[in-house]
Protein backbone atom coordinates (compact mmCIF):
# COMPACT_ATOMS: atom_id res chain seq x y z
CA UNK A 1 0.00 0.00 0.00
CA UNK A 2 1.95 3.08 -1.14
CA UNK A 3 1.63 6.20 1.01
CA UNK A 4 1.70 9.90 0.13
CA UNK A 5 2.87 10.70 3.66
CA UNK A 6 6.57 11.41 4.17
CA UNK A 7 7.54 10.74 7.80
CA UNK A 8 10.87 12.49 7.24
CA UNK A 9 9.15 15.87 6.91
CA UNK A 10 6.35 15.42 9.42
CA UNK A 11 6.29 12.77 12.09
CA UNK A 12 10.03 12.76 12.81
CA UNK A 13 10.50 16.47 13.48
CA UNK A 14 7.29 16.69 15.52
CA UNK A 15 8.30 13.69 17.62
CA UNK A 16 11.74 15.17 18.24
CA UNK A 17 10.27 18.57 19.17
CA UNK A 18 7.74 17.00 21.57
CA UNK A 19 10.45 14.85 23.18
CA UNK A 20 12.91 17.72 23.58
CA UNK A 21 10.13 20.01 24.81
CA UNK A 22 9.64 17.62 27.73
CA UNK A 23 13.35 17.32 28.40
CA UNK A 24 13.56 13.62 27.54
CA UNK A 25 16.50 11.87 25.94
CA UNK A 26 15.93 9.28 23.23
CA UNK A 27 16.94 6.55 25.68
CA UNK A 28 14.59 7.79 28.40
CA UNK A 29 11.61 7.99 26.05
CA UNK A 30 12.40 4.51 24.75
CA UNK A 31 12.60 3.20 28.32
CA UNK A 32 9.22 4.73 29.19
CA UNK A 33 7.36 3.15 26.29
CA UNK A 34 9.27 -0.14 26.24
CA UNK A 35 11.01 -0.01 22.86
CA UNK A 36 14.61 0.37 21.68
CA UNK A 37 16.34 3.74 21.52
CA UNK A 38 17.34 2.94 17.95
CA UNK A 39 13.67 2.73 16.93
CA UNK A 40 12.97 6.19 18.38
CA UNK A 41 16.02 7.55 16.57
CA UNK A 42 14.93 5.96 13.29
CA UNK A 43 11.41 7.42 13.59
CA UNK A 44 12.81 10.89 14.30
CA UNK A 45 15.12 10.64 11.27
CA UNK A 46 12.33 9.46 9.00
CA UNK A 47 13.90 6.04 8.46
CA UNK A 48 11.08 4.09 10.13
CA UNK A 49 7.43 4.53 11.03
CA UNK A 50 5.93 3.23 14.29
CA UNK A 51 3.33 0.55 14.74
CA UNK A 52 -0.07 1.60 16.08
CA UNK A 53 1.00 0.42 19.54
CA UNK A 54 4.23 2.44 19.55
CA UNK A 55 2.43 5.50 18.19
CA UNK A 56 -0.15 5.54 20.99
CA UNK A 57 2.58 4.91 23.58
CA UNK A 58 4.58 7.86 22.25
CA UNK A 59 1.57 10.17 22.29
CA UNK A 60 0.62 9.16 25.83
CA UNK A 61 4.14 9.49 27.19
CA UNK A 62 4.65 12.91 25.57
CA UNK A 63 1.25 14.28 26.57
CA UNK A 64 0.15 14.92 23.00
CA UNK A 65 -2.17 13.25 20.47
CA UNK A 66 -1.35 10.62 17.88
CA UNK A 67 -3.11 12.76 15.28
CA UNK A 68 -0.80 15.70 16.02
CA UNK A 69 2.35 13.55 15.85
CA UNK A 70 1.31 12.11 12.49
CA UNK A 71 -0.27 15.07 10.78
CA UNK A 72 0.34 18.23 12.81
CA UNK A 73 -2.31 20.91 13.21
CA UNK A 74 -3.25 24.30 11.83
CA UNK A 75 -1.62 26.07 14.76
CA UNK A 76 0.11 24.86 17.88
CA UNK A 77 -2.06 25.06 20.96
CA UNK A 78 -5.15 26.14 19.02
CA UNK A 79 -8.25 25.78 21.14
CA UNK A 80 -11.58 24.44 19.98
CA UNK A 81 -14.08 27.22 19.13
CA UNK A 82 -16.54 28.34 21.79
CA UNK A 83 -19.89 26.83 20.84
CA UNK A 84 -21.72 29.56 22.79
CA UNK A 85 -20.27 32.22 20.48
CA UNK A 86 -22.29 30.94 17.50
CA UNK A 87 -21.52 28.85 14.46
CA UNK A 88 -20.19 31.82 12.48
CA UNK A 89 -17.11 31.93 14.71
CA UNK A 90 -15.93 28.52 13.54
CA UNK A 91 -14.40 28.99 10.08
CA UNK A 92 -12.62 25.64 10.01
CA UNK A 93 -13.27 23.37 7.01
CA UNK A 94 -16.05 20.84 7.51
CA UNK A 95 -15.60 18.54 4.49
CA UNK A 96 -12.72 16.13 3.82
CA UNK A 97 -12.64 15.10 0.16
CA UNK A 98 -11.79 11.48 -0.48
CA UNK A 99 -8.89 12.30 -2.78
CA UNK A 100 -7.23 14.67 -0.33
CA UNK A 101 -6.99 12.58 2.83
CA UNK A 102 -3.87 12.60 5.00
CA UNK A 103 -2.45 9.08 4.82
CA UNK A 104 0.28 7.14 6.57
CA UNK A 105 1.37 3.53 6.28
CA UNK A 106 2.31 2.41 9.78
CA UNK A 107 4.48 -0.58 10.61
CA UNK A 108 3.08 -4.13 10.48
CA UNK A 109 0.78 -3.63 7.49
CA UNK A 110 -1.65 -0.99 8.74
CA UNK A 111 -2.68 2.16 6.87
CA UNK A 112 -4.43 5.13 8.49
CA UNK A 113 -6.44 7.56 6.37
CA UNK A 114 -7.62 10.57 8.35
CA UNK A 115 -11.30 11.41 7.79
CA UNK A 116 -11.23 14.86 9.39
CA UNK A 117 -10.16 17.91 7.34
CA UNK A 118 -7.70 18.93 10.03
CA UNK A 119 -6.09 17.68 13.22
CA UNK A 120 -8.49 17.06 16.10
CA UNK A 121 -6.99 16.39 19.52
CA UNK A 122 -10.37 15.22 20.86
CA UNK A 123 -10.78 12.22 18.56
CA UNK A 124 -9.13 10.08 15.90
CA UNK A 125 -11.58 9.54 13.01
CA UNK A 126 -10.00 7.14 10.52
CA UNK A 127 -10.43 4.67 7.74
CA UNK A 128 -8.06 1.85 8.69
CA UNK A 129 -6.76 -0.60 6.10
CA UNK A 130 -5.13 -3.89 7.13
CA UNK A 131 -3.02 -5.68 4.53
CA UNK A 132 -3.16 -9.49 4.48
CA UNK A 133 -1.35 -10.55 7.65
CA UNK A 134 -1.42 -6.99 9.03
CA UNK A 135 -1.75 -6.39 12.76
CA UNK A 136 -1.95 -3.43 15.09
CA UNK A 137 1.40 -3.85 16.81
CA UNK A 138 4.63 -5.32 15.51
CA UNK A 139 5.62 -6.21 19.07
CA UNK A 140 2.50 -8.39 19.31
CA UNK A 141 1.73 -6.88 22.70
CA UNK A 142 -1.87 -5.76 23.28
CA UNK A 143 -2.50 -2.01 23.15
CA UNK A 144 -3.67 0.02 26.11
CA UNK A 145 -4.30 3.76 25.99
CA UNK A 146 -6.73 6.39 27.20
CA UNK A 147 -10.10 7.04 25.60
CA UNK A 148 -12.88 4.93 24.18
CA UNK A 149 -12.97 3.43 20.70
CA UNK A 150 -15.56 2.45 18.17
CA UNK A 151 -14.98 0.40 15.03
CA UNK A 152 -17.05 -0.70 12.03
CA UNK A 153 -15.72 -3.24 9.54
CA UNK A 154 -16.54 -2.29 5.93
CA UNK A 155 -14.95 -5.20 4.09
CA UNK A 156 -12.92 -8.29 4.91
CA UNK A 157 -12.61 -10.13 8.22
CA UNK A 158 -10.76 -8.65 11.20
CA UNK A 159 -9.88 -10.48 14.40
CA UNK A 160 -10.24 -8.27 17.47
CA UNK A 161 -8.76 -9.47 20.74
CA UNK A 162 -10.20 -7.40 23.60
CA UNK A 163 -9.36 -8.34 27.15
CA UNK A 164 -9.60 -12.12 27.37
CA UNK A 165 -12.05 -12.42 24.47
CA UNK A 166 -11.45 -12.85 20.75
CA UNK A 167 -13.98 -11.67 18.15
CA UNK A 168 -14.18 -12.22 14.40
CA UNK A 169 -15.62 -9.10 12.78
CA UNK A 170 -17.03 -9.19 9.26
CA UNK A 171 -18.65 -6.54 7.05
CA UNK A 172 -21.26 -4.61 9.02
CA UNK A 173 -19.99 -5.79 12.42
CA UNK A 174 -19.03 -3.10 14.91
CA UNK A 175 -17.28 -2.95 18.26
CA UNK A 176 -17.06 -0.45 21.14
CA UNK A 177 -15.01 -0.58 24.35
CA UNK A 178 -12.79 1.35 26.74
CA UNK A 179 -9.33 1.72 25.20
CA UNK A 180 -7.65 1.01 28.54
CA UNK A 181 -8.69 -2.63 28.04
CA UNK A 182 -5.79 -4.56 26.43
CA UNK A 183 -6.60 -5.04 22.76
CA UNK A 184 -5.14 -5.89 19.37
CA UNK A 185 -6.36 -6.33 15.82
CA UNK A 186 -5.18 -8.87 13.25
CA UNK A 187 -5.98 -9.62 9.65
CA UNK A 188 -5.35 -13.35 9.45
CA UNK A 189 -6.80 -13.65 5.96
CA UNK A 190 -5.40 -13.18 2.48
CA UNK A 191 -7.73 -10.26 1.73
CA UNK A 192 -7.48 -6.56 2.60
CA UNK A 193 -9.63 -5.41 5.54
CA UNK A 194 -11.17 -1.93 5.57
CA UNK A 195 -12.76 -0.43 8.66
CA UNK A 196 -13.92 2.91 10.03
CA UNK A 197 -12.44 3.64 13.44
CA UNK A 198 -13.04 6.37 16.01
CA UNK A 199 -11.06 6.86 19.20
CA UNK A 200 -12.56 9.49 21.52
CA UNK A 201 -9.93 10.81 23.88
CA UNK A 202 -10.58 11.42 27.54
CA UNK A 203 -8.76 14.75 27.45
CA UNK A 204 -7.63 16.92 24.55
CA UNK A 205 -4.03 16.24 23.51
CA UNK A 206 -1.56 19.08 23.86
CA UNK A 207 0.31 20.40 20.84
Amino acid sequence: MPSDFDPGTGLGPRLRAAREGRGLSVRELARRIGCSASLISQIERGVSVPSVGVLYSLATSLGTSSDYLLFGSLSAGAAAPDASAGAAVDSRPVVQRGGGRKIIDLASGVRWERLTPQSDARADFLEVVYSPGGHSTDERRPLRHEGREYGLVISGTLQANVGFESYELGPGDSIAFDSSTPHEYLNKTGEIVRAIWVVVHAEPGRD
